[in-house]
């Protein structure tokens, strides 16, 4: 059995189940299967590592069974190319075929699992808006508190009564923005939400593609956030707008943000870093966010932090690794490029 199967894939389509699979490590990006197959097969690396690590959801089901599909969490180790560490995944397929064989959709597999190396659980947020999208997209009802966060974004029962706003009905009211009023309502709402609302919204409308007109919004109030000096706001919005399609509206914040007095901010760098990594793809803006975490002085680690996450993402690598070789660096960009070698 295991000198056939050489990839998850394999082990998946062996099984006889329909699958997806999913980055979690960023955000939540399906991975379609030839780009799936090519990772597993080390012929390009990892898109989107965190940690020196794949984060990913594999979600599958027996297509005779009519059971909720199953959800493998895994974490991988990557080398230093961000390709696929393959001893590892072989590692944990042949720990699956050897506890479950290919019923891995049985009754018998639950619990299998739980104490392998390469199982996570990820944390409220996450796990939240993963379950919301995963809903969405295999056409399910949303979960029972969906109802009453629609109910609470509609303002009727006033911005201050959150308390009983659960974390998974937030997850399930961002997954479903074209729906009904949600979005006219949440745009109504956003600038009256308590940050007790904002920030865990604002951590699921990162898995969000959200329209350009709400996106225009978000600028507006990021903008206004840097003029205020409101770090816990800007950080929202920059979550909020990172997976919009429209990117040159996340490239605006992001150039705000280093123009301004806030391009010092460790919440906010490592939030561009983390979330709005896809802006840092051009040069320029990369260098210029380079050297403002070199000028960072609270904590002694963060340019080393940020530059060891970036650097491992592939469309990023060849531009960071550029401004080692480059000259026009201002003196303390080259004494923090100095001390990752020291």
């Amino acid at each position: 059995m295991t000198e056939q199967i050489a990839t998850l894939g394999q082990l998946l389509d062996a099984a006889g189940t329909t699958w997806r699979a999913f980055d979690i490590g960023r955000h939540i990006t399906k991975l379609d299967k030839k780009q799936f197959l090519a990772i597993e097969e080390t012929k390009i690396p990892y898109p989107y590592p965190l940690a020196g690590h794949a984060w990913l959801a594999i979600q599958f089901w027996d297509v005779k069974a009519s059971k909720e599909p199953y959800v493998w969490f895994l974490k991988f180790p990557l080398d230093e190319q961000s390709r696929l560490v393959s001893a590892s995944r072989d590692h944990f397929a042949n720990m699956v075929i050897e506890a479950l064989g290919t019923e891995i959709t049985g009754e018998n597999a639950e619990g299998k699992l739980d104490n392998n190396p390469y199982v996570f659980t990820p944390n409220a947020n996450k796990l939240a808006a993963f379950n919301a999208q995963v809903k969405c997209l295999l056409k399910q009802s949303a979960s029972q508190y969906y109802e009453y966060a629609q109910l609470y974004f509609s303002g009727k029962l006033g911005f201050d009564n959150w308390q009983s706003v659960a974390v998974q009905g937030i997850a399930d009211f961002a997954m479903r923005l074209d729906n009904d009023t949600n979005l006219a309502n949440l745009q109504a709402a956003w600038g009256q939400l308590p940050v007790e609302v904002l920030q865990p919204l604002s951590a699921m409308l990162e898995h969000v593609a959200i329209e350009p007109v709400f996106a225009e919004q978000l600028l507006a109030y990021g903008l206004n956030a840097i003029e205020q000096k409101d770090d816990i706001a800007l950080v929202a919005a920059l979550r909020s707008l990172s997976k919009t399609p429209a990117q040159g509206l996340t490239a605006q914040l992001v150039d705000a943000v280093l123009r301004s007095d806030m391009n010092t901010q460790s919440d906010v760098l490592l939030t561009i870093a983390g979330r709005c990594f896809s802006t840092l793809e051009d040069p320029e803006r990369l260098h210029v966010f380079m050297d403002c975490c070199a000028h960072h002085t609270e904590i002694e680690q963060l340019f080393v932090s940020i530059f060891t996450d970036l650097v491992a993402i592939p469309s990023i690598r060849p531009h960071l690794l550029g401004i080692l070789r480059k000259e026009n660096r201002s003196e303390t960009l080259a004494r923090a490029i100095g001390r990752l070698f020291s």
